[in-house]
């Protein structure tokens, strides 16, 4: 894939439809050691808060990924081409416990620019983070009740994490012209 790097004030993408839409593969662990394990991901925020870039992701407590993203530091979020939806569907539907996704799919583990988490060769866009927040959803804070028996019928809230943008690398399409 032919990536380059993108300043932040430079990236041009609608947020919106890359979570819900497009979706996107989030990566925990660290490339050297090979340890690692990757989840679909189609909730998520990006924007601007303690003088710095950042995305917000959630985790539910049940997924595999995320003792990955508990255990390292730094995370990759990876954005496919539209005729990889098939990739996306897997890794969400299938858990790292019990199958190799990454072998399944037929991805390429690559290591990062700036972080020590994997990212994927076939990903047209790489966005490497940082931690810096976590915290759990509790359902006693939801002002709008219903979201928790629309989303939390378990009761199995997820856990945020806050993560600083370290590095974007992607295709001609995600730089603002």
């Amino acid at each position: 894939m032919n990536r380059k790097t993108i300043a932040t004030d430079k990236f041009n993408s609608d947020i919106f439809t890359i979570f819900h839409q497009s979706w996107m593969l989030l990566t925990g662990g660290d490339y050297e050691t090979g340890k690692a394990n990757t989840m679909t991901v189609s909730w998520g925020l990006m924007g601007t808060i303690w003088f710095k870039s950042v995305v917000m992701i959630g985790l539910r407590p049940q997924r595999y990924t995320l003792e990955f993203i508990e255990e390292f530091d730094t995370f990759t979020l990876a954005a496919f081409p539209d005729e990889n939806k098939d990739i996306l569907s897997y890794c969400g539907a299938h858990s790292g416990r019990e199958y190799d996704k990454i072998k399944e799919c037929g991805l390429t583990l690559i290591p990062s620019e700036k972080v020590s988490a994997p990212a994927f060769e076939e990903a047209e866009l790489i966005i490497e983070c940082r931690k810096l927040y976590c915290d759990e959803l509790r359902g006693k804070n939801f002002i709008d009740k219903s979201i928790v028996g629309k989303c939390y019928d378990d009761r199995d809230f997820h856990k945020l994490f806050i993560a600083e943008v370290i590095h974007i690398s992607g295709t001609d399409k995600f730089i603002r012209k």
